[in-house]
């Protein structure tokens, strides 16, 4: 992991340790801050990231139709007395 001052001071050494696969971890202040990698796995990741999400019209219609009986459904609301 690199210190943000390393980083910037090295900063082709970053990039080109992305650009062979190995994504490079920079640190602020003692913490975890960012990760520099290649546009290709960057690429890579986001087209593995929309195959899983699906549409949002496939999302809403995997919802349970109004029809389908369930859990809330069945129970009978409380009386109240105003």
């Amino acid at each position: 992991m690199w210190t943000l001052q390393d980083a910037k001071n090295r900063f082709s050494a970053v990039v080109d340790a992305a650009l062979a696969g190995q994504p490079q971890e920079v640190s602020r202040r003692g913490k975890p801050a960012v990760v520099v990698l290649s546009a290709a796995d960057y690429a890579r990741m986001r087209a593995a990231a929309t195959e899983r999400r699906g549409s949002f019209v496939q999302h809403l219609l995997s919802f349970p139709s109004p029809a389908t009986p369930d859990e809330r459904t069945q129970v009978a609301p409380r009386d109240v007395s105003f």
